[in-house]
């Protein structure tokens, strides 16, 4: 059901790949005039939008949240910078331009515009959820952002920034994101004249999981205010949690698998295997190190060990590098796939069970935390490979490990830390939560600089926003979003 066909992803991917190279403008020309396009099928732009979205996910602003997450750590050139917490303006722009804005964002706004033109609900629906993901993702790392004036074309090219309180939680002008997710999700149960099928690269056209990846989203974006907006956050996972129709086990996970053939590779793969810029990290010792501490049967399935150890470095560290560089260890198949397929996980089952422990452990939801704590271990462990008597097996070595008897800052500790090993290859939201909660707990890098020395919380504007449009300023990487409250 969730298997997708070659043809099909090379279709989306092909646009996809290109986001972030110098032809990204020619190549996009289909969108210079948003409001009166040259006709464009909703298939094609699922596909598309799909596609730009986990690859935004997955390309260089996760191996910047990797970094400074010290799940990776730089050897050289950017993610050397990055482990030492320096980012400029620069660093970004092809990724808030061509990946996100120009790529994901735009296509799915026209996916939108064009459904409705052609009375398909089920093709709109899922943009508007996507719409939901990929604005949350680009606030989360930006802050304040366009929203409300965005996507317009030639009819706005310098287009205000909503504050981030705006975008998540709304007002009479400003859609809120949740509001933009529940809209998509009525648009799913509606009759629709066309629907996707091969196109829809997450779900194969399934209106169902899509319905549960809708709901998921939900709480995943009130987890994320949750601190800010507790009563917001504790209405919005309860009405999921009545509904009762959320990701529960991994074949309803959210996730984008990409091609095995050159061209339409996971960013990933592409960047840790195959380009010129393959030896620029490798795997922290702090992650491996933590892994070990547990005992985590997790380790050699998510990270590799080519001449038969791990072969890390410490975050920051400015020695000789270990030699040869084909001993390093680096993200496994798990993250990069055998042949470059991956997938990219957007929302898991995992991550959906660690949100719900938390929020019945901080904002008194329905449901058993210590439940919903080891059913999260358990949906990664299953989603590494790791059959039920091996996850039995360390669940009764390791009874410390999975059990919730602490205060409630120890248990969130636990949680989140639980967390951060399932998200492995997911630096954003590995990022987002550590933002959120201090968790899991971090040294500071070696040889840190930055702005004050301290782990970036935000990014900073790209060049060429803060250029072309005055409603851009200068943001430094020290200042917390909003929802981030310290």
């Amino acid at each position: 059901m969730r298997k997708i066909l070659r043809n099909t992803i090379k279709v989306g991917l092909g646009m996809a790949i290109l986001l972030s190279s110098s032809s990204c403008n020619e190549f996009f020309d289909i969108n210079e005039t948003p409001n009166n396009p040259v006709a464009v099928s909703p298939d094609v732009l699922l596909s598309t939008a799909l596609a730009a979205s986990a690859y935004a996910n997955s390309n260089e602003l996760n191996r910047f949240a990797s970094t400074v997450m010290s799940v990776t750590a730089g050897a050289s050139n950017a993610p050397a910078q990055y482990d030492i917490y320096n980012m400029t303006g620069a660093d970004f722009g092809n990724q808030w331009r061509f990946e996100i804005y120009n790529g994901a964002l735009i296509n799915l706004e026209l996916l939108i515009q064009e459904a409705d033109k052609l009375e398909s609900p089920a093709y709109s629906g899922i943009g508007k959820i996507m719409k939901a993901y990929t604005f949350a993702l680009t606030t989360d790392a930006w802050g304040d952002i366009p929203y409300s004036e965005a996507l317009k074309g030639e009819v706005n090219r310098q287009p205000k920034l909503d504050s981030q309180k705006e975008i998540y939680m709304g007002t009479e002008q400003i859609q809120s994101l949740f509001d933009l997710v529940k809209e998509g999700l009525e648009d799913l149960d509606k009759v629709s004249v066309f629907s996707p099928a091969k196109d829809d690269l997450y779900y194969g056209g399934n209106m169902a999981l899509w319905a549960k990846a809708g709901e998921s989203l939900l709480l995943k974006l009130a987890n994320t205010i949750s601190s800010a907006e507790p009563e917001k956050a504790r209405e919005i996972i309860g009405t999921v949690l009545q509904r009762d129709n959320f990701i529960k086990t991994n074949a309803d996970n959210m996730t984008m698998e990409f091609g095995r053939i050159s061209g339409s590779w996971s960013p990933i793969y592409e960047w840790t295997e195959k380009s010129q810029f393959k030896d620029n990290m490798l795997i922290s010792t702090r992650f491996v190190d933590l892994l070990q501490s547990k005992d985590d049967p997790r380790l050699p399935v998510y990270v590799t060990k080519p001449s038969g150890n791990y072969v890390t470095i410490d975050n920051g560290f400015r020695g000789a590098l270990p030699q040869p560089v084909s001993s390093w260890s680096r993200f496994s198949a798990y993250v990069t796939g055998e042949s470059g397929e991956g997938p990219t996980r957007l929302i898991t089952a995992a991550q959906v069970n660690f949100i719900l422990a938390e929020s019945v452990l901080t904002l008194g939801t329905a449901g058993n935390a210590q439940d919903f704590f080891q059913e999260g271990i358990r949906r990664s462990m299953e989603d590494a490979g790791l059959n039920m008597v091996e996850i039995d097996a360390y669940f009764a070595s390791n009874p410390d490990e999975v059990t919730l008897s602490g205060s409630e800052v120890e248990n969130l500790e636990k949680i989140i830390t639980q967390k951060y090993i399932a998200l492995y290859g997911n630096g954003l939201e590995q990022w987002n939560d550590f933002r959120r909660t201090g968790f899991p707990r971090l040294l500071d890098h070696q040889n840190a600089q930055g702005i004050d020395g301290t782990r970036p919380v935000r990014i900073v504007y790209v060049d060429q926003e803060l250029a072309r449009n005055p409603n851009f300023k200068l943001v430094q990487p020290n200042v917390r979003v909003w929802w981030d409250i310290g």
